[in-house]
């Protein structure tokens, strides 16, 4: 058991709280009981460690018996060396350090996905974790992170997908051209949500589709929103000044399901 808050071990995990640590070395802290037993379940070849507490290993059995079966090592460790390696104030005794796998935006497209997620300049941890969420149970494709927005493997990104980073294709660091090339050369339509755009429930849905969402302050740029194919809103019809982003994307991405299942 580790039991020092000074070990070096303690003190590697816990810098991956930093973007830059996380570029350096590929790796990404992965923290939570469900996070972990999504990881293990869709992508245990990517874990590089897994630590406990004795509390975290009483109460969730099937994570440590998932772990066992795909031969993955548990690391036991105290309360206060799993403070000093995780990014809440309360851990839930269970923390992992997993290989990142991003997929290549060419990639992305090679098997003509009907529901694409493109975030530009999306910039709120727990924003970009619901839309991922949002993405995954309304069964989109793939989700695309542009250069300027958050890394999908912030640690508060990665709790707020609470897994479904793991379901997901995910793509970052392309330009929002580069993006928009690759959606249309993939036969997909881009639409841009933004409240000028014709209503949403008069916008045919019903092509492959890839739905542009900007900023949670600013909204999309005049550039963002030339670069699509059309501009569409989600109507406000009592006296609320506007939608959060992530509730926002839910009700695009479900009308688009919706349509597709038609």
């Amino acid at each position: 058991m580790i039991e020092s808050t000074k070990n070096p071990t303690v003190k590697r995990v816990a810098r991956l709280k930093q973007r830059p640590e996380r570029e350096e070395t590929g790796l990404a802290l992965m923290e939570g009981p469900q996070v972990v037993r999504e990881l293990i379940a869709h992508a245990a070849e990517t874990v590089e460690e897994l630590y406990f507490t004795s509390d975290g290993f009483e109460r969730h059995p099937d994570i440590a018996e998932a772990a066992t079966a795909a031969g993955i090592d548990v690391e036991f460790v105290s309360d206060a060396v799993i403070a000093a390696m995780a990014d809440t104030r309360t851990p839930q005794g269970v923390l992992a350090v997993a290989h990142q796998t991003p997929v290549r935006l060419r990639d992305l497209f090679e098997e003509a996905p009907r529901l694409v997620v493109v975030l530009d300049e999306v910039r709120d941890p727990g924003n970009a974790g619901t839309i991922i969420r949002v993405a995954d149970a309304a069964g989109a494709d793939a989700v695309i992170l542009t250069g300027s927005s958050v890394d999908p493997y912030n640690p508060k990104v990665v709790r707020s997908t609470t897994g479904s980073l793991f379901h997901l294709r995910v793509a970052t660091g392309a330009s929002l051209g580069a993006v928009a090339e690759a959606v249309r050369g993939a036969g997909l339509e881009l639409l841009a949500a933004d409240m000028h755009g014709e209503p949403l429930p008069d916008a045919d849905l019903s092509k492959p589709t890839a739905w542009l969402f900007g900023n949670e302050a600013h909204g999309l740029s005049a550039e963002a929103r030339a670069s699509a194919d059309r501009t569409v809103a989600v109507p406000i019809y009592g006296a609320a000044e506007s939608l959060n982003l992530a509730t926002a994307a839910s009700v695009c991405l479900y009308a688009s399901a919706f349509a597709h299942r038609r």
